[in-house]
């Protein structure tokens, strides 16, 4: 029998993110940077709730969205360039601006690359984790960009009413500096996480877990012979 998640879990991380989106949204600085900034969580939550039973995704990566979406509707409500604990940490670490919203991107890149991982494996669409994780970081590079892309047709169509949006706070950099944070969240997903993820595939890949073995044998050679020694 497969194990997954069980549903009491996922849909009381669902009301938990609704009850913070509503709050965040009643509290919201601006309510248009605030619906600009959550509509991922708007869309993706509900999605991932119609989906759990026939395409149950592995507890670590509902544990880092869920993380996500509160980064997200934290940085709605007070807009990134004005998060109170990133102002604590731009004077412990004497930086010169808020850094809320590399954590943001840091999630950006990290998320959507164990998301594409997921797929990719769960699917046996490639061959190799050096190729595996090439296309992760591929990705959540593809995704920053089309963020920045999507930052910079608001500033088109807003004029200075995107500054909120926007957060660039004044840096020049701030467009390379941001996918440069999605590209340190894609590596941690590909050199930190991916046999703590591959273990949960395993486990709970759903109806695709005795495919995983196969794969499991192809992109972590070494840890499935110690597993297999366990028996």
């Amino acid at each position: 029998m497969t194990r997954t998640l069980k549903p009491l879990i996922l849909n009381t991380g669902a009301l938990a993110l609704t009850l913070i989106l509503i709050y965040t949204g009643i509290s919201a600085h601006d309510k248009l940077t605030w619906l600009m900034e959550v509509t991922p969580v708007i869309i993706v939550v509900p999605l991932l709730l119609a989906t759990a039973k026939r395409y149950p995704l592995t507890p670590l990566l509902y544990t880092l969205i869920f993380f996500h979406a509160i980064i997200l509707m934290v940085g709605g409500q007070y807009t990134y360039a004005k998060v109170p604990i990133g102002f604590e940490v731009q004077e412990w670490l004497g930086l010169s601006r808020n850094p809320y919203d590399k954590l943001g991107h840091f999630f950006q890149g990290l998320v959507p690359a164990l998301v594409a991982r997921e797929i990719l494996v769960r699917g046996m669409y490639v061959r190799g984790r050096k190729m595996v994780a090439f296309l992760v970081c591929c990705v959540a590079l593809a995704i920053s960009a089309m963020y920045e892309l999507i930052e910079w047709w608001a500033a088109l169509a807003m004029g200075q009413g995107a500054d909120d949006f926007l957060g660039t706070q004044g840096d020049q950099w701030d467009t390379q500096s941001d996918m440069f944070c999605a590209l340190l969240g894609a590596l941690t997903t590909v050199i930190f996480l991916a046999r703590f993820h591959c273990r949960q595939l395993r486990r709970f890949g759903g109806n695709d877990s005795n495919l995983l073995i196969v794969f499991y044998v192809q992109i972590m050679p070494d840890d499935f012979v110690m597993q297999l020694h366990r028996f």
